[in-house]
């Protein structure tokens, strides 16, 4: 059976799965708001086994009721339990018979500037404010409570947030307020896509579902919106090559770019392919940087490129194309782009050569390319700013794959690969891949599957984990901080013989 876990939904099918375990598979909603509590209490014990004092924030929705009921599960289990109230109180169903059921035992006090400063002296803060249904940014008292949450986070004190952290909105990822800042966070029947993209794992730490025993089939019919890719694909996607192959069954790469000063970008785009094993690689650059590239790379077939019949030989060569890395955008690089682009070869597109492309009016459209824009990249190519890009970055991916075709991938934390038939998510990465020259190496990575054969999403979607599965090797060897494009590339060859 498909891992639970794989698959992404939005607040609302989240809802609906919800109504269908409680009216067709006949589970009490109160039976669900108790299991969630007691798993989220089980979760809280595990990640802190030494807990003794214990704050609930609680609001008035059902995801206040989960609070009401941990509360009484720590205290039962001998914390010291306080638990505040925040707004307005609950007035009917499962959130009310959960606040009844506490006050059978404990008392509640609404929240107050005197309680910031208590939550200093806890060993964890239960965030139970707000669940799925926010679409807005916290007001008033609420958003006083979350600060201060975050104040006592801050100062060493565990935050624990039930199904997504408060102020973060379920079905983007964006975080429009102050929003809650979770070490965990313990979400409840299924997925929510919000956790694990944009700002998302920023604020969610880390993410355990707890499906609360809801029979598979309240599953049937419903198609998540995106599937999160496990690195257990990599063996599926990149079997074991034949003892027979030989260079030409791995395929020809040529990257085109490096122009007066960007040396860099594609030596490390070049590099990365050779380690995602390409057989061949070419580089078409500058004249005036072929020897120095052939001289840091002799595994790399480096040509001098100054003119449009050169580029077309390399071209007649080649079984892919990937154009971007240190292009520029002088008359050298619009020959070059506008060359690459009339081919008919598989390609990648990315940096420069994508703001090319987000000049070109009207839109260029194929079926055979993928681009890699990073979010300032994606704004240019949809006419928008880069915050309305990571407001919704589903569907900024869905409208540049709706728009240019073929497969593209919106980088960032979570990032995001459509290809028109399904969304896919990588979980992977981490904060220190946050430097130049990493989209160069993605770059030859993608290329380099391309031309090893792999379908344009599937290619995509490898490289997307290879990449990131790389940078977290090494980030959990030495660290994030001073992590560099080039520690990544070394890192390849172990991810791509999974």
């Amino acid at each position: 059976m498909e891992n639970i876990a794989a698959r992404l939904y939005s607040a609302a099918q989240v809802r609906e799965l919800d109504r269908r375990a409680i009216e067709d598979c006949g589970i009490p909603g109160y039976t669900l708001m108790r299991r969630a509590a007691l798993a989220a209490w089980r979760a809280a014990q595990a990640c802190w086994p030494r807990l003794t004092a214990v704050t609930v924030l609680c609001g008035p929705g059902n995801n206040g009721g989960d609070g009401y009921e941990l509360a009484r599960l720590a205290l039962a289990d001998g914390c010291t339990v306080q638990v505040l109230e925040c707004e307005d109180l609950p007035r009917r169903g499962d959130a009310l018979t959960a606040r009844a059921g506490w006050l059978a035992v404990g008392a509640v006090q609404r929240w107050s500037a005197a309680s910031a400063e208590a939550l200093l002296a806890v060993d964890l803060i239960v965030d139970a404010l707000y669940g799925i249904g926010l679409s807005r940014a916290p007001e008033g008292e609420t958003a006083d409570a979350i600060a201060a949450a975050n104040a006592a986070q801050a100062n060493g004190v565990a935050v624990l947030a039930l199904d997504i952290p408060s102020g973060l909105i379920a079905d983007t990822g964006h975080a429009p307020g102050v929003t809650i800042n979770a070490d965990l966070t313990v979400t409840f029947i299924a997925q929510k896509i919000g956790l694990l993209t944009g700002q998302g794992p920023a604020f969610a730490g880390r993410v355990e579902l707890a499906t609360l025993d809801a029979p598979e089939r309240v599953h049937d019919g419903q198609t998540p919106i995106a599937q999160r890719i496990d690195a257990a694909d990599l063996h599926r996607w990149l079997p074991r090559r034949s003892r027979s192959s030989h260079k030409g069954d791995h395929g020809h790469v040529l990257l085109i770019g490096g122009d007066h000063g960007m040396l860099g970008a594609i030596l490390l785009a070049g590099r990365a392919a050779l380690r995602a094993g390409a057989g061949l690689v070419t580089i078409a650059t500058r004249a005036a940087h072929a020897p120095l590239l052939a001289a840091a790379q002799p595994d790399l077939m480096v040509r001098a490129v100054e003119s449009s019949e050169m580029l077309a030989r390399l071209i007649a060569r080649a079984d892919v194309i990937a154009v971007g890395p240190g292009l520029g955008t002088d008359d050298w690089s619009r020959t070059m782009f506008d060359l690459a682009i009339a081919a008919a070869l598989p390609m990648v597109v990315d940096a420069d050569a994508l703001n090319l492309l987000a000049q070109q009016s009207p839109p260029l459209r194929r079926d055979d390319w993928l681009l890699t824009p990073h979010p300032g990249e994606a704004g240019r190519l949809l006419g928008c700013s880069t915050s309305t890009v990571q407001q919704d970055r589903m569907a900024a991916v869905q409208a540049l794959q709706a728009r240019y075709g073929g497969a593209v991938v919106l980088k960032g934390a979570g990032s995001l690969i459509a290809d028109g038939e399904v969304l896919r998510l990588c979980p992977y990465g981490n904060p220190g891949m946050g430097v130049g020259g990493m989209g160069d190496v993605l770059t030859g990575i993608s290329a380099a599957f391309l031309a090893q054969g792999l379908p344009l999403g599937t290619a995509a979607a490898a490289a997307v984990t290879v990449h990131a599965r790389a940078g977290d090797v090494v980030a959990a060897a030495s660290g994030e901080r001073g992590l560099i494009a080039s520690d990544v590339v070394a890192a390849l060859r172990a991810q791509v013989n999974p």
